[in-house]
């Protein structure tokens, strides 16, 4: 369990497990085989506190917020954490999900779904063929989970009868406050969605959301590469739909919404959008429509997992939005400290919380002289700040004596360790492209 964690409503934290009296464990092992025996946890493991963030799209200084500009984290009890993590070591064979689905998975992370979607374009637009992308927003996916429909998921994976009892005991006791500042409201009961901050959530959603993916395979619309469907690719709720035709799209599109209805949720329509990638890529197309009736809207670019996918003849990225957040989070560090610290402070500070958001998914994504040109003008440009210089000569001797390598260089170290990485996972699709990737790469 991770450290610096906020504690729950009792107080407590990881910190209190991890430096406790060596009989705790023994006693918390015990109490945890008598929950498992009996289907019960006690009242407290379902209570937590909400706390409301404002996203990151959301202007702070606007006087007309709303509900929607807020992201709730709640944070529950540590020993209910603890005792989440026991079930799902024990029973995570009960948990596995497709390998279209990259959440929540072991050495499996954002990158991987992306570079998914992007060698199954290649591979297409290689041949000739011109890929039709559709990106689905299903709307407030975790807070809609229907309880029941998850049990009868979970019995359809013969879960044990007591761990389902124990679940469905867990879900009944779920009740949560509203905390601002030192401000608390009222308690009320969450009769739907997953637990927010619980250990098992993430499984337990990917779990009733898996049968998006079995569906649409046996359907066998959309992509294939050797036999294996690859038409959408999952991460957590976020659904890329891939398809050489239209036609075959928009059946795609009615087939996810039918699974999604029988789930109890919907798509967004106004969120959703669609995008073409390949020789014809300019040519106007037919709107794909939902079951509702309205059209999805063909775009320019498509925002995926934090990476900007861009209409053209081959699979290309755009890279202006991870400038703009590597500038805002240069700005905050320095503005705060830039002028009373140390230059080798600074510099610590930036590669550890600025250049994450510069080299996202750079691994991953593919990049040209120009977009790398910019990329290097960047770091440039912050590095003149901090030093208080115009010359690129005295910039290139700072970056030689503070080790700051060309972003040539941190692209390729980053992608050689991410492509070992991904071809030795253990999801299939990743095994399936990661050899190609991996002979590609060193050719």
């Amino acid at each position: 369990m991770h450290r610096g964690k906020a504690a729950g409503l009792d107080g407590l934290t990881a910190e209190h497990l991890i430096f406790c009296h060596s009989l705790l464990p023994c006693i918390l092992a015990k109490l945890f085989n008598l929950f498992i025996r009996y289907g019960h946890v006690p009242a407290a493991f379902g209570i937590s506190y909400t706390v409301p963030l404002l996203k990151g799209s959301s202007n702070s200084y606007s006087k007309n917020l709303t509900t929607d500009d807020f992201r709730g984290i709640s944070i529950s009890p540590v020993i209910s954490k603890l005792f989440e993590h026991c079930v799902l070591r024990r029973f995570e064979s009960y948990f596995v999900t497709s390998d279209n689905q990259f959440g929540f998975k072991k050495q499996t992370g954002c990158s991987h779904a992306i570079f998914t979607v992007r060698s199954v374009i290649n591979h297409y637009t290689a041949h000739g063929s011109t890929v039709n992308l559709c990106a689905v927003d299903i709307s407030k996916a975790f807070d809609r989970m229907n309880h029941f429909g998850l049990f009868c998921t979970l019995m359809d994976r013969l879960l044990p009868v007591n761990i389902l009892q124990l679940l469905e005991d867990w879900f009944a006791k779920c009740f949560t406050c509203v905390k601002w500042n030192s401000v608390t409201s009222c308690f009320f009961q969450l009769t739907r969605g997953i637990r927010q901050g619980g250990v098992l959530s993430p499984y337990l959603f990917a779990v009733y959301v898996d049968n998006v993916i079995t569906t649409v395979e046996h359907k066998r619309l959309g992509c294939l590469y050797k036999s294996v469907c690859v038409s959408i690719i999952m991460y957590a709720d976020d659904i890329v739909l891939l398809s050489p035709s239209v036609t075959a799209l928009q059946e795609l599109l009615h087939v996810c919404e039918g699974v999604l209805q029988n789930l109890d949720l919907f798509i967004n329509p106004k969120k959703s959008v669609c995008m073409r990638i390949g020789p014809r890529y300019n040519v106007s197309c037919y709107d794909i429509v939902s079951s509702n009736g309205c059209a999805l809207q063909w775009v320019e670019s498509v925002r995926y997992l934090g990476v900007y996918f861009v209409k053209a003849r081959q699979f290309k990225c755009r890279y202006d939005r991870a400038t703009a957040s590597f500038y805002r989070a240069f700005n905050a560090v320095f503005g705060k400290i830039g002028r009373s610290s140390s230059e080798e402070v600074v510099l610590q500070l930036i590669n550890s919380k600025c250049m994450p958001c510069l080299l996202y998914a750079l691994e991953a994504c593919p990049i040209n002289k120009t977009q790398e040109k910019s990329l290097e003008f960047t770091i440039n440009r912050v590095l003149m700040k901090i030093f208080r210089t115009v010359s690129v000569d005295v910039i290139r001797e700072c970056r030689l004596w503070f080790g700051i390598p060309d972003i040539k260089v941190l692209v390729v170290n980053r992608k050689k360790k991410f492509l070992m990485k991904y071809a030795n996972s253990a999801n299939g699709l990743c095994q399936l492209f990661g050899i190609g990737a991996l002979s590609e790469y060193y050719s």
